[in-house]
């Protein structure tokens, strides 16, 4: 599991922050790829890697579930 943000992330945490995002992002709509909606996405990730890799997954089916409805 993600430690509790302290200011700093190691480079594991990085790398899996990197690839939730990656994920997340790839899952939306062609039309909703934009910079400004990646950027949105990486605040949610930061924000919720402070919570859990419990609410990352789910998260991450969230996206899903857009992706799908499209």
């Amino acid at each position: 599991m993600l430690q509790q943000y302290s200011g700093v992330y190691d480079p594991e945490e990085l790398s899996a922050l990197g690839k939730i995002l990656d994920e997340a992002f790839a899952a939306l709509p062609a039309s909703m790829q934009t910079p400004e909606n990646r950027t949105e996405l990486a605040k949610l990730v930061l924000a919720r890697e402070a919570t859990s890799e419990s609410e990352l997954a789910t998260l991450r089916n969230l996206m899903d579930a857009v992706a799908s409805a499209a």
